[in-house]
C-alpha cells in the first residue's frame, strides 16, 4: 500500500495568522498571552495540521459555514480552540479562545466569521 502522503519535512497546509486593517493579530496576541506550557501544546497541535493534513477528530473539526476548528487539551481539564478557514494554498487562523462550555459559543463562531469576511478586503 502507497501512502497518499509522505512527509517531505515540508508544511503541506502551511497556517497564517489573521491580521486586522489596523495590523493586529488577535491570535497570535492570544497565544502570547498564555503560559508556555499551554503555547507549547496549541503549538504542537497547530503543527500537527500543518503536516498532517487532511485529519480529523479528535485534532481537527468542522464547524460548517467553511469553518474548522483546531481543538487542543490542556492541563487540568481546560480546552482550547483555535478557530481557521482556508484561503488560497493555506489555513488562516481567525480566532482562539479557551472553551468552557461543551457546545462552541455562537458568539465565538460569529467572530471568526466577521474576520472571515473581511479577509482580501
Amino acid at each position: 500500500m502507497v501512502p497518499l502522503y509522505v512527509n517531505t519535512g515540508l508544511k503541506r497546509l502551511p497556517a497564517r495568522f489573521y491580521r486586522s486593517d489596523s495590523g493586529r493579530e488577535p491570535v497570535r496576541e492570544w497565544l502570547k498571552s498564555l503560559d508556555a506550557e499551554d503555547r507549547r501544546i496549541i503549538g504542537e497541535d497547530i503543527k500537527d495540521v500543518e503536516f498532517s493534513w487532511p485529519i480529523g477528530m479528535p485534532l481537527v473539526r468542522s464547524l460548517g459555514r467553511e469553518l474548522w476548528e483546531v481543538r487542543s487539551s490542556l492541563p487540568h481539564g481546560r480546552i482550547a480552540r483555535v478557530l481557521f478557514c482556508f484561503e488560497q494554498d493555506c489555513r488562516v487562523l481567525l480566532h482562539g479562545f479557551m472553551k468552557k462550555t461543551q457546545k462552541t459559543p455562537n458568539q465565538e463562531i460569529d467572530l471568526a466569521i466577521r474576520r472571515k469576511k473581511g479577509l482580501g478586503t
